[in-house]
């Protein structure tokens, strides 16, 4: 049994104890309506709380009225035992104090229980860049000898790179989200907020290219800039796929992926004098912490130019 939320996509599977299914469905729907979280995260809410309904039965809890800190302690601790990493620890436990707040307003509980629960910390891992050899062998993998759509994946691989958007943004493009006069797209992010990116000249042509050449004989069923060999817009699975096809192609090794050619964008265009502030809008960063994380990445290079150019022994 399931019940199906107003969210497009996402679905409650039966919980143990009745309210708990009844109010993870409300509380995923308050997700979308209210706080306006993007369907990503809303599933990753989904599951963990899915997580934190089963061990609450495992724990004895019959109603989610009598929920107390120390059922929340004895989960926190159970996130460690099953070795679950910091970031997912994390967002678990973001996960239930934003329910047990939501629980609140609905008045299931009188107080918020998670107040006292502290978030995990994590450690900023510096993300993975592509350094410009590796950027060109991407960029050049999509063969018209080897690939059918080597016009179309070219223009993505290129627009990924040129402007940073996110897989689920370049998906969810619309040929008329591209100016090509002025040289900008349309991007609706996370949030469904939208924001205005610079697109660089050689992924203009790019995207010129494809639709001229290509697109067209896949008879698109819709206005989506970017289409299936049905004519059928691209989802963001199909973005990953494609990346990681040309990924292999271009003899690249670890684990990359469309982010990584957002984290080598940002990377870049900090490393060649933009400021913060710009970057934290082209990326659409809601804070400009998340962005700062790039300016560390440029430190690890200069440190290593100097290790390997300073005469100190």
């Amino acid at each position: 049994m399931v019940i199906a939320t107003g969210s497009p996509n996402l679905k409650v599977p039966s919980l143990p104890f009745p309210d708990g299914r009844t109010h993870l469905a409300g509380f995923l729907d308050y997700l979308q309506a209210e706080c306006g979280l993007a369907l990503n995260t809303r599933k990753a809410y989904g599951r963990d709380l899915k997580r934190f309904l089963a061990e609450m039965s495992q724990q004895g809890l019959g109603s989610l009225s009598d929920l107390t800190p120390g059922h929340l302690d004895r989960y926190v601790r159970s996130l460690r035992q099953v070795g679950l990493g910091d970031s997912s620890s994390a967002r678990a436990v973001a996960a239930v104090r934003m329910f047990c707040r939501y629980l609140v307003l609905q008045r299931v509980l009188a107080e918020d229980v998670s107040a006292s629960i502290l978030r995990p910390k994590t450690w900023h891992r510096l993300p993975t860049v592509l350094g410009e050899q590796a950027v060109q062998a991407l960029l050049a993998a999509p063969q018209a000898a080897d690939d059918a759509h080597a016009l179309r994946d070219r223009a993505l691989l290129m627009l990924l790179y040129a402007t940073g958007i996110r897989a689920t943004e370049a998906a969810t493009l619309c040929i008329n989200d591209v100016n090509f006069t002025l040289g900008v797209a349309r991007v609706l992010g996370k949030g469904a907020k939208e924001r205005i990116v610079p697109v660089a000249d050689a992924a203009l042509e790019a995207l010129q290219n494809y639709m001229k050449q290509c697109r067209p004989a896949l008879q698109p069923a819709s206005q989506a800039l970017f289409v299936s060999r049905s004519g059928r817009p691209l989802a963001r699975e199909d973005v990953y796929r494609i990346v990681r096809k040309y990924v292999r192609r271009a003899g690249l090794r670890g684990r990359i992926g469309p982010h990584t050619l957002r984290h080598s964008f940002a990377t870049e265009v900090l490393a060649n004098g933009a400021d913060l502030r710009s970057v934290q809008e082209m990326l659409g960063h809601a804070d400009v912490a998340s962005t700062q994380v790039y300016t560390h990445v440029d430190a690890a290079r200069l440190k290593a130019v100097h290790k390997k150019y300073h005469p100190r022994p």
